[in-house]
Order: C-alpha cells, then sequence, then structure tokens
C-alpha cells in the first residue's frame, strides 16, 4: 500500500510539474508577441527611431527587476543602471506573469497611444485563464506588475525627455557643408536635442565619440568628393547593384515613415523601426539559444538599454558634425536628377545611425548568446520583407551597416566608424555588465544551441 501511496504521490508531482512547465513555456513563448505589440503601437505612432529605443528600455526594465528580485542569477538592475529604484520582491504573486504583463503596461502608460495596449493586456489575462491560473494569483500578479512599471514610469522622468519640447526649434544652416532638409517630403530634423536624453548604462552622449569625417569639399579630386561619387556609382538606377544587395539594403531599410509620391499626391508609409527590428532579433535568438522566461527578459532588456545609448551617442555626434547626406550633395555637384535607392533619413549624416547601433546590439549579443548562433530573422515579415537567414549577430550588424552604402544614404566612411563607435559603447557595457554579475550564458548551463 506504500509503495503505491508512494508511485501516485510521484505521478501527482510529475503532473504538476509538467504543468507548471507548460506555463511557464507559454510565458516565454508570449515575450516576443508582447514586444511586438509595443512595436505596432508605436508603428501606429510613428515613433522616431532613438525615442522608439526609449521607449523599450522602460517596458523591459520593469520586467527584468521583477525576475532579478525573484532569480538570484539574474544581476539586479540598480547594481549597473546608477540610480535605479530598486524593487523589493512581495509574496503572493508569480513573478513571471507580473512580468510579463509589466511590458504592457509600461507601454501603455508611456507611449502616445498607449490605450491601444488595453486590448492587448485583456489578451494576457484570457491566456492566462485559459491556462488555467487561479485568479487570486492573476490578481497579484497584474497588481504586482502595475506597481513595478509605476516605477519605472517614475524613473523616466528624470531623463530629460519632458525638457526637449522646451528647446528652441532646429533651424538647417544654409552653408554648403552642413545638412538639409531632403526630397521628397523635406521634413524637419528629428530629436536634434537628444543628447541632452539620460543615458543607461554610459556616462554622456559624448562618451565615444568616433574618429572625425573626412573634410567636406567640392573639388572632383577631393576624397570627399570620391566618397560621394561611390554611392552615386553603386545606387543610381544604372548602376552595379546586385539583387542581393538590392535585398540587403530593402531588409534593413527599418524607416518608421517613408513617403511615396505620386504625382501630386504623397502617401505615407509605416515600419518599424532599427531599434524594433533589433528587439525582434533579440527574441527570435532567444528562442533559438532555448533560453527561459528569465534569461530571455535578460537579453531583451540589455539589448534594448544598449541600443538606448548608442542612438544616445549618435544623435550627439550627427548634431556636431552637422554633415551634408550623400543626395543633397549629388544633386548639387554630381547629379541634379539622381536619387537614392532607399529615402533619405530627416537628419544628419554621419555617423550612420544602423552602424552604430546595429553592431552595439551585435555585440551585446555575441556577448550573451556567443559568437555563431544560427537564427532566421523574420522580423518584418508583417510588412513584406521575406525572412533571411544568419549565422552570427555581427554578420547580421555588417550587413546593417553595409546597407546604408547600397540604399544612397551613407557615405563609407560614415559606416565605417559608426562601426567603430558601436563596438566602443558595447565594449564599455559588456564590461560594466561583467563587473556586476552578468555572465555569457554559455557559461551559465543554459541549453544554448
Amino acid at each position: 500500500m506504500m509503495r503505491k501511496n508512494i508511485g501516485l504521490l510521484f505521478l501527482a508531482v510529475g503532473h504538476l510539474c509538467q504543468a507548471q512547465n507548460g506555463k511557464e513555456k507559454v510565458l516565454t513563448d508570449y515575450l516576443r508577441p508582447a514586444v511586438f505589440s509595443l512595436t505596432m503601437v508605436m508603428v501606429h505612432d510613428v515613433v522616431n527611431p532613438p525615442a522608439a529605443c526609449r521607449y523599450y528600455t522602460y517596458a523591459m526594465l520593469g520586467a527584468y527587476d521583477l525576475v532579478s528580485a525573484h532569480d538570484t542569477a539574474i544581476a539586479r538592475p540598480s547594481g549597473f543602471i546608477q540610480g535605479f529604484p530598486k524593487g523589493e520582491p512581495d509574496a503572493g504573486y508569480d513573478y513571471k506573469v507580473a512580468a510579463a504583463f509589466s511590458i504592457l503596461e509600461t507601454g501603455r502608460l508611456m507611449l502616445p497611444s498607449g490605450y491601444r495596449l488595453e486590448d492587448e493586456e485583456q489578451k494576457f489575462v484570457e491566456l492566462l485563464k485559459k491556462q488555467k491560473w487561479p485568479q487570486d494569483i492573476i490578481d497579484r500578479s497584474l497588481e504586482a506588475g502595475r506597481k513595478a512599471s509605476a516605477r519605472v514610469v517614475a524613473w523616466s522622468k528624470g531623463d530629460h525627455y519632458n525638457l526637449l519640447s522646451a528647446k528652441l526649434r532646429y533651424t538647417p544652416k544654409r552653408t554648403d557643408s552642413t545638412w538639409y532638409p531632403t526630397p521628397p517630403a523635406y521634413m524637419e530634423a528629428v530629436e536634434p536635442n537628444w543628447r541632452i536624453i539620460r543615458p543607461v548604462f554610459i556616462d554622456s552622449a559624448d562618451q565615444f565619440i568616433p574618429p572625425p569625417p573626412v573634410s567636406f569639399s567640392k573639388d572632383s579630386a577631393s576624397t570627399f568628393y570620391h566618397l560621394a561619387r561611390a554611392v552615386y556609382d553603386v545606387s543610381k538606377d544604372t548602376g552595379a547593384l546586385s539583387l542581393r544587395e538590392r535585398t540587403i539594403a530593402s531588409f534593413w531599410d527599418c524607416n518608421p515613415f517613408a513617403i511615396a509620391t505620386s504625382g501630386h499626391m504623397m502617401i505615407g508609409l509605416k515600419k518599424i523601426s532599427p531599434g524594433g527590428h533589433w528587439m525582434e532579433i533579440a527574441g527570435i535568438a532567444s528562442s533559438a539559444a532555448g533560453l527561459d522566461f528569465d534569461h530571455t527578459i535578460q537579453v531583451q532588456t540589455l539589448v534594448a538599454a544598449t541600443m538606448m545609448d548608442a542612438f544616445i551617442s549618435c544623435w550627439d555626434e550627427k548634431y556636431r558634425t552637422n554633415r551634408i547626406r550623400p543626395e543633397t550633395y549629388i544633386n548639387r555637384y554630381i547629379d541634379v536628377q539622381w536619387h537614392p535607392l532607399l529615402q533619405t533619413p530627416p537628419f544628419p549624416e554621419y555617423t550612420s545611425g544602423h552602424s552604430v547601433v546595429s553592431t552595439a546590439a551585435a555585440e551585446v549579443l555575441t556577448y550573451l548568446l556567443g559568437q555563431q548562433l544560427d537564427y532566421t530573422d523574420d522580423a518584418e515579415r508583417l510588412f513584406d520583407i521575406q525572412p533571411r537567414r544568419f549565422h552570427s549577430f555581427r554578420d547580421a550588424a555588417a550587413e546593417a551597416a553595409i546597407s546604408r552604402f547600397y540604399g544612397g544614404i551613407h557615405y563609407l566612411d560614415s559606416i565605417v566608424n559608426g562601426q567603430v563607435e558601436g563596438k566602443a559603447l558595447a565594449a564599455y557595457v559588456v564590461a560594466l555588465l561583467a563587473k556586476a554579475g552578468v555572465r555569457p550564458l554559455r557559461m551559465s548551463g543554459l541549453a544554448v544551441n
């Protein structure tokens, strides 16, 4: 009889563990849709690239704080983010449910059209009920998620974002060497004062100033002229761009608001930002690596925060050098009718944002998940961009960088030196994380393929 009872006990425990593992998998699988729901609200709101990464960072930090308060393998954010409010773990709720919910809740509170996430929050609750979560656990977990979001939102108010609207409106300079709005919409400069935003990891916006750009010149024998001529030659309609190079340019376009024209009509086309693309990559890679819920949150949070700092660094350089775009230069001095394959973004040229941000994100992902990881990037399938296979994050970042040359919107020195800037920033971030106890996940015993 005793053996029978023990057998029944083991069977019951086995069923309980199986059910619990099933619930965790559902929550882990939900993280990518949760982040993508933020992305879709940002697409609706046409959130610019630097601001998008700010929103991703704060949305993930509440979740990360909850996870790190309950999982001793995850370093607390207060250990590597100066001034971050340390939340203490409470009892009586499921921290994973709370963390997943806090991603949505922080987005609801912070995004301009955050109310659009209310339906997603309700769908999440319905998912929990379908998985037979007790109502009292659901209620307490959602409340814990709200508290974590409230702490992060309160902390976000000290990052100087509210001061941007009080700054003087940016007026482009009418000089030969400086940036000026480009066709077809001639949009005003995006976030010219972004350097004042408080970073997450780095000390200041100008901590990682890249090598200086090639000096401007109209002389056809000059280095600068040859930089512009290289853009013209490779991306003009009759140029040497292969189908592969055009595919790369299109795949990494990531323009939140492109303008298509037909006669006198102009149509706005919305897509995800570079940060949105790399947040998708972080989610895809976490799944490909077989990460659990806690470490998936860790990866996505650290990538988001790295990109936030990378944009602060890059935007500081853009408005310091205030460099003319290839489209403007080529139209003035080489071919008045030329236009790039991709639409020129509305801000100065140097350094390439995709080079800086993609390189920084890839370096942090490489530290966490290793130098080689096969994954399929289907981040923009919704926008009719076909999936592509990659074998490492550095390969993907290198493609993202050179795509701006193929697309006709950056000179080569801006791309190369943007990579230098991104690598230097990422090396600093990795050193800071390592000192705080964030270890490569291949060394943690996790199942990383």
